[in-house]
């Protein structure tokens, strides 16, 4: 999920929760439709999501919530009074709108820093190899939490409602079949239990050494390149740049050189067709050189590299 789209949730939800803290401090039924279009344009970003946009939702009620509360008298009523049961229901509603992005950006944060710094370096790509890291990463955490909040244990607990029930089959019409249904308070929440469950079965997210993008690597199967099509090209995929970039590495030519040749070869062709002129032409391979000098010296990563020289 880009960070771009967190942002926009984050104004939307800003401007929602400004509105219906009003709304619930004033208590004017005037108020209701502008509240309801904050809330609506929240709603057209977060349904539009993965996983969101696959749910059954009752899509109608989510869009029309405060004006069908205003058509119920009782309700209108108990939403307003403090320590009600419908009160405690919409201000819990605001507290999660207001921390959705944020607990998103926690948990991006969380598992990207376990995965670099306990699991990219494995030799082993199975669960068993997983588990082992986990633990590490686990026990790590533990004495950090202790030096760092004290009685604050560190743990990966989280409440989650599950429900047995019977569904119809949905490939095969008229069968039934039991299913689990697991209820929970956040997206993260389920997140977590997500990638945890991956992990237990071998499968884990990487991030691609190319494009810099996370992909699911199965269980047993080490690749460091996704099969997405690369930054800036048309149809070569990340894994065929990976591939060209280990033969490269045979013949002594390192990642930096690769895409400082790339983006010489480039600039040469631009300089031939009169595109640029000599003194933009020096320039910007002199601005190259220093970026390829960074990046030698660990100042800046492959993939940094690769973004700046895509922009000149």
């Amino acid at each position: 999920m880009d960070e771009q789209v967190l942002t926009e949730v984050d104004t939307h939800v800003r401007e929602f929760s400004k509105e219906m803290r009003a709304l619930f401090k004033h208590k004017n039924s005037c108020a209701v439709i502008s509240v309801q279009k904050k809330l609506n344009a929240v709603w057209d970003v977060i349904f539009a999501l993965p996983f969101y946009c696959d749910l059954p939702l009752d899509i109608r009620a989510a869009y029309n919530l405060f004006p069908m509360l205003l058509a119920d008298k009782q309700q209108w009523g108990e939403a307003f009074r403090d320590g009600s049961e419908v009160n405690k229901m919409f201000m819990e509603f605001l507290d999660k709108m207001d921390y959705f992005a944020e607990s998103i950006r926690n948990f991006r944060g969380q598992i990207a820093g376990m995965l670099e710094l306990y699991f990219e370096s494995l030799t082993r790509r199975n669960s068993e190899a997983y588990a082992e890291a986990y633990t590490k990463y686990y026990r790590d955490m533990v004495d950090a939490g202790v030096l760092l909040f004290g009685d604050l244990p560190f743990e990966q607990g989280l409440p989650v409602k599950v429900r047995f029930t019977s569904l119809s089959h949905p490939a095969d019409k008229g069968k039934p079949m039991m299913a689990e249904e697991a209820e929970f308070s956040y997206l993260s929440h389920f997140l977590y239990t997500d990638f945890y469950r991956g992990l237990i079965a071998g499968n884990m997210p990487r991030r691609c050494h190319n494009c810099g993008r996370f992909f699911l690597l199965n269980k047993g199967y080490d690749t460091c390149y996704c099969n997405n099509v690369a930054p800036s090209e048309t149809e070569k995929t990340c894994r065929k740049v990976g591939a060209h970039k280990k033969e490269a590495r045979k013949e002594g030519k390192t990642p930096v050189r690769l895409e400082y040749d790339k983006v010489y070869n480039r600039l040469k062709t631009r300089r031939a067709r009169g595109k640029l002129s000599a003194g933009e032409w020096n320039a910007a391979v002199a601005l190259a050189l220093v970026y390829k000098d960074k990046a030698e010296a660990g100042e800046i990563s492959d993939f940094e590299l690769k973004e700046i020289y895509a922009k000149m």
